[in-house]
């Protein structure tokens, strides 16, 4: 397995994130080797201009479209999210409108989604479907959803819900699907050991806050084990 800075989105999507902060989250990506960036649409410039001064990385700028609800109209989130990939983002982490789904307007849901994945091109779509407020049968079929509607990967939580990513939910969306598309698990994924857990249940990404620690304690077991 790959160091597990790699599987990691370095995340700051708190609303009083201030850009001195979010300037600090691009150098630390840099230094950990993380994946990518994740933060708000309108600090995917402030990321670009602080990554494109720092040398021999490769961390990619992930942002966020209709965060942390999801119950914004259509064309609102899909325009948040071409101005994101304008601004310099390669990825985007788009929530699903949970009240559609719910309401079982699944043609609606995954149309949304379709429109998305043209919109924003060759670029990373990762869908969340918020899993904290679904029944399981509702996990399935957004997770479906997400995989007919051709995204590249379906996500687990904001973060901002009443909870975040279980290892059940990551089998059940690995067993849906098989392996067409990924999956990033996010939510209350603190420490090493749980990040190893969810990779190993299947999961691709991981969105943390905590991805400094998460190394650090990698870091130590290695040197423990040698």
């Amino acid at each position: 397995m790959m160091s597990i800075s790699q599987y990691i989105d370095h995340t700051l999507l708190k609303p009083v994130a201030t850009e001195e902060e979010i300037i600090q989250l691009c150098r630390d990506a840099v230094k950990y080797n993380f994946y990518a960036v994740c933060v708000n649409s309108c600090y995917v410039d402030t990321c670009r201009n602080v990554l494109s001064t720092l040398d021999n990385h490769d961390v990619k700028i992930a942002s966020v479209a209709g965060f942390p609800l999801g119950a914004m109209d259509s064309l609102s989130k899909i325009n948040e999210a071409e101005n994101a990939v304008k601004n310099g983002a390669h990825e985007i982490d788009m929530v699903i409108n949970v009240g559609s789904l719910r309401s079982k307007k699944y043609v609606e849901v995954e149309y949304e989604i379709k429109k998305m994945k043209e919109a924003i091109g060759h670029n990373i779509l990762k869908v969340i479907i918020e899993t904290c407020y679904l029944t399981g049968d509702e996990k399935k079929i957004a997770t479906q959803l997400v995989c007919n509607a051709e995204a590249d990967f379906v996500k687990t939580s904001t973060g901002f819900g009443s909870g975040g990513a279980t290892i059940e939910d990551i089998l059940l969306m690995k067993n849906i699907t098989q392996n067409k598309i990924l999956i990033k698990a996010s939510g209350g994924i603190k420490d090493y050991k749980t990040a190893l857990m969810f990779i190993k249940a299947g999961a691709t990404r991981i969105g943390t806050s905590n991805g400094i620690q998460i190394v650090n304690e990698e870091k130590k077991i290695h040197n423990q084990e040698q």
